[in-house]
């Protein structure tokens, strides 16, 4: 990605000794948009980054794992705006233009040496050539890191789109990821990029759950270089550039369903038919979130009354008797009549498969919404009980 610079290092914040310390540079200031968290318990990065993020420009990003810097009063503000004044202090650029993120057990005060070491080091390993090594230094119960990166063409110049993101539990459709940061070229206001990147985030991130929360340090960071020469700023260019966000923020946010915290399905519902677009998002909401649906996925068990039942209690305008559900293309419910045993012995046959779309038709109206989700399994429970161990 043209202008800009990643690095990841072990900084020693983990136990385990794997990164934890990651940076992105611009080498021009860029401009900047971000969303947060709506829980009201907020990390202290995420209180600087508000007041920050107000300017519409950033040049470098501070990434800690391991620690999330919250709940920790007075110390957590004192913490983290000492690690953005190293980190300008390091790259010799402004204060005001770096913002910090951190990431993992809530309550503890960040290992302050370990930044005062791993600072000026990171810096000395900043690359175009390092992603990977940033991405993999934000990651926490992880399996896998996120990268997704796209090019489009706007007149006769190309532009990119990358997005990093980490997350796998404490994830729900209520802002945002754990954390995910966009960088791309183009050329363009802060306000029209907060514009694009709230549509996209719509799409993408507030319409995924693994388990139901939400984070207190939840960050969706787009920083633009303007390296490109492509200019975003008349209809035309705002669809294109808006497109190609929208799929890129949708692909890093299937990942983190794909790699939730003991997952082994992804699973899309959607709900069609509905009088009204709220009763739509009401009931994919609610079908996603269900632990009882979620387990039945994960024991490829078609018990289709759960989705029924979710869909009913969701607020939503539901007609039992004109109901359909199909998975994949195998109907099991039509207009409120269970199909008998052979189409539910074909449905087990499709819950085998790691991808499967649940469709359920209300037959009210014309609106539709989908949420992406993830399976229940026993692991889940294991990671988090042993979370702090």
């Amino acid at each position: 990605m043209k202008g800009f610079k990643f690095a990841g290092i072990e900084a020693g914040i983990k136990k385990n000794g794997r990164k934890d310390l990651g940076l992105i540079y611009c080498e021009t200031p860029a401009v900047a948009a971000a969303l947060f968290t709506r829980n009201k318990v907020v990390a202290a990065p995420l209180v600087l980054g508000k007041e920050k993020i107000k300017k519409g420009l950033c040049q470098a990003v501070l990434v800690n794992s391991g620690n999330a810097n919250c709940f920790t009063g007075d110390k957590g503000i004192e913490d983290a705006i000492a690690c953005s004044k190293m980190v300008a202090d390091s790259l010799g650029i402004s204060e005001d233009l770096v913002l910090v993120s951190s990431t993992g057990v809530i309550g503890a005060n960040l290992p302050m040496d370990k930044f005062e070491t791993g600072i000026p080091d990171i810096v000395t390993h900043l690359s175009a050539d390092y992603v990977e090594d940033f991405a993999t230094a934000i990651l926490t119960t992880d399996k896998n890191s996120k990268i997704v990166k796209k090019s489009g063409t706007i007149g006769d110049k190309k532009f990119s789109i990358m997005g990093i993101a980490k997350g796998s539990g404490m994830i729900r459709p209520d802002m945002a990821t754990m954390l995910a940061f966009i960088c791309t070229d183009v050329k363009i206001l802060d306000q029209a990029l907060k514009t694009s990147l709230s549509a996209a985030n719509e799409k993408s991130f507030n319409r995924i759950t693994v388990d139901g929360d939400t984070s207190t340090n939840d960050t969706l960071l787009a920083l633009a270089s303007g390296t490109s020469g492509v200019e975003i700023t008349n209809v035309g260019p705002k669809k294109i550039f808006q497109t190609l966000l929208d799929n890129v923020c949708l692909e890093l946010a299937k990942m983190v369903v794909k790699d939730g915290e003991g997952a082994t399905k992804l699973i899309q519902i959607i709900v069609k038919g509905a009088q009204s677009k709220q009763d739509a998002f009401k009931a994919s909401e609610t079908i996603a979130h269900s632990n009882l649906v979620k387990t039945a996925v994960y024991g490829e068990d078609p018990n289709w009354g759960r989705i029924i039942a979710a869909a009913g209690r969701s607020g939503a305008h539901v007609v039992p008797e004109k109901m359909d559900l199909f998975f994949d293309d195998q109907p099991l419910v039509l207009k409120g009549k269970w199909l008998g045993v052979e189409p539910e012995k074909k449905t087990a046959q499709i819950m085998k498969k790691k991808e499967i779309t649940i469709t359920l038709d209300l037959n009210l109206g014309k609106e539709t919404d989908s949420f992406l989700f993830c399976d229940f399994s026993e692991d889940y429970v294991k990671i988090n009980a042993e979370y702090r161990s």
